[in-house]
């Protein structure tokens, strides 16, 4: 049941740590929430592996991520950076995006990746808290085509191609920490990988309704055969699949990612969530974790 109190900034907030200054609707405070927005929050799809519908309502978004203390995918946290968006005064708009990374770079994939645009000043930004994993950019990005945004997880940039943008990342080795679970000791990546593209038509709830059904309920898709829970943390991220916790460290100045995973058992699955992402679920979850071919 959704809480009867109105949704308000002071509690979303302190939810992720925010304490200000936030007179005016800048850059700064803009790449301040952004950031403490994915150190705090989750991005994960448990409620789909818990018998929980996800749903597009301000209110029941806003309970069970500030009030629940849970995470959520794009559909939740960066439609609920929408909202505090709009009441913190920016002039933005919600972006459609098609996520071709594992998908065979196909740009006619449907729009289920939402994103929202932020114009300042006239210099307009891209503002993403909801992707996760190694892709998830710490702060926005500027709509500059092929300006290099660095961050501690790596180079991103934004390509312009006649009027459709490609955000992609150029990343590092990994190398992994325990390799009898890996075939190798350090993991081969393509140096630059397209992530997602997108316009910039506006795009409003209504436009992304089906697709945030087809996303929970299509057993084909990679959220209904696996269970993810992302977060970012000073120094990397850290990430559970299924049943297998990785702990993920960038070391830019030696170009390197390392990496350490374990396999949990189901009774350590619970208080990992717990321990490392801060999530206490009402229901029983049930981890999954098929190979689907999304190169996770």
């Amino acid at each position: 049941m959704v809480s009867k109190d109105k949704m308000n900034l002071d509690e979303f907030f302190k939810r992720i740590g925010f304490s200000g200054p936030f007179e005016k609707p800048d850059q700064v405070t803009l790449n301040a929430i952004h950031k403490r927005i994915v150190m705090t929050v989750p991005f994960e799809n448990l409620s789909i592996h818990c018998g929980e519908k996800i749903g597009m309502d301000h209110e029941a978004i806003f309970n069970k991520i500030v009030r629940e203390q849970r995470g959520g995918w794009c559909m939740e946290g960066n439609y609920l950076l929408a909202w505090v968006l709009r009441e913190l005064g920016y002039d933005s708009v919600m972006l459609g995006a098609r996520v071709i990374f594992g998908h065979a770079n196909d740009p006619s994939a449907p729009e289920s990746h939402l994103i929202n645009m932020v114009t300042i000043d006239g210099r307009r930004y891209i503002a993403d808290v909801s992707f996760g994993l190694s892709f998830q950019i710490w702060e926005p990005i500027e709509l500059v085509s092929g300006k290099d945004h660095t961050e501690a997880a790596g180079v991103f940039r934004l390509i312009d191609q006649d009027g459709l943008w490609f955000f992609e990342k150029t990343s590092r080795k990994q190398k992994i920490l325990n390799p009898d679970l890996a075939k190798s000791g350090e993991k081969e990546k393509k140096p630059t990988e397209q992530i997602y593209c997108f316009t910039l038509v506006p795009r409003e709830k209504d436009h992304f309704t089906d697709i945030n059904h087809k996303l929970q309920t299509d057993p084909n898709q990679l959220f209904t055969t696996k269970s993810i829970t992302s977060l970012q943390t000073p120094a990397g991220f850290r990430i559970l699949l299924g049943w297998t916790y990785t702990e993920v460290t960038f070391r830019p100045d030696e170009g390197v990612d390392l990496v350490h995973t374990r396999d949990l058992s189901d009774e350590e699955v619970e208080t990992i969530l717990r321990e490392k992402f801060n999530i206490k679920l009402k229901n029983k979850l049930s981890p999954k974790n098929n190979k689907i071919g999304h190169g996770l």
